[in-house]
């Protein structure tokens, strides 16, 4: 017999994969999810419909819907998770983005096609993007160069070993409202996995958002990275992380900081040799606030990354 889930408030802010695993391991256990997207991507598919058809970018909304998925139908999430590999003006299109595109033009609204794409998949929970207006995101390099889109961050065409000095957002964009309100009403926020300065902070850029999370009265927790990113976080070890976050964020708005601290095995790092990305040191004792929680957060096989299940037992213990 299952075990009844929770009826906790639970809102996790980011984008990409990491929010994927969260939103995964959580729904076994939670009721109430929200996901707050960021609005920055450019790249790829989701670049390319932003561009063509005008809209807010729907990618990362679109694996945050396939993790909230109820539905027993699992070709249903693979079909929204399908990327075309041929056919001209298909290839490199995914089908969710399209299908999200097609029902923003059916609906009217971007925020009308995400809660009817919830209903095709049946979520539990929701998904709401962290701002209804476009913008750009823009990085200063610490040769004072300008880097323009999330694409060109996240992928350097420049010496990714300059470190980036800041980011922000062109034109200034203003806090979704239901993001408002479902942070205000939660009983927990997460922030993070995810590329820190691609799939995080932008969102922690968006007017309003660092004064909503001040305000609320939900623990605050920022899960570290397991892997550092070139071109974004070379170097960078888990206290780094954080003052990063808190640079944007604000000091004193983190309750809890979870670090990874088990190492996987050398055979594991190879494939990230390659993308020069290395793991990410914990040496959050230097760090007086906020709460440091070390705990072995890695799936036992395969790629280094956060496994769903041990996050959320971490997060069921905190709750």
């Amino acid at each position: 017999m299952q075990n009844k889930k929770s009826d906790k408030k639970i809102v996790v802010i980011g984008g990409g994969t990491g929010v994927f695993s969260v939103l995964t391991g959580l729904k076994k256990y939670f009721n109430n999810l929200t996901a707050v997207v960021t609005m920055a991507d450019d790249g790829g598919s989701a670049g390319i419909l932003r561009e063509e058809f005008g809209i807010l970018p729907p990618g990362d909304i679109r694996r945050a819907l396939i993790a909230l998925s109820a539905s027993d139908n699992n070709t249903l999430s693979e079909l929204f998770g399908y990327r075309f590999a041929e056919g001209s003006g298909l290839s490199g299109h995914n089908f969710g983005n399209l299908m999200i595109t097609a029902l923003e033009r059916i609906t009217g609204s971007f925020e009308k096609a995400i809660r009817e794409a919830g209903k095709i998949l049946s979520i539990q929970g929701k998904v709401l993007p962290v701002t209804l207006k476009k913008a750009a995101l823009v990085a200063e390099l610490e040769n004072g160069n300008l880097i323009k889109g999330e694409a060109n961050i996240d992928v350097p065409k420049h010496d990714g070993y300059l470190r980036i000095k800041k980011v922000w957002l062109e034109p200034a964009v203003s806090i979704n409202p239901e993001v408002r309100k479902a942070i205000l009403q939660a009983d927990l926020v997460i922030i993070g996995p995810g590329d820190l300065y691609t799939s995080l902070i932008p969102n922690l850029l968006v007017q309003g958002m660092q004064h909503v999370l001040r305000r609320a009265h939900g623990k605050k927790i920022y899960f570290v990275n397991l892997m550092t990113k070139f071109g974004e976080t070379n170097g960078f070890r888990a206290s780094d992380f954080v003052k990063t976050i808190e640079n944007y964020l604000g000091k004193e708005i983190l309750d809890y900081v979870v670090v990874n601290k088990t190492k996987p095995t050398t055979v594991r790092f190879r494939p990230y040799a390659k993308e020069k990305s290395e793991f990410v040191e914990p040496d959050l004792k230097s760090l007086k606030k906020p709460i440091q929680i070390e705990a072995n957060l890695i799936r036992k096989y395969g790629f280094v990354r956060h496994d769903p299940d041990k996050i959320a037992d971490l997060i069921k213990a905190l709750v």
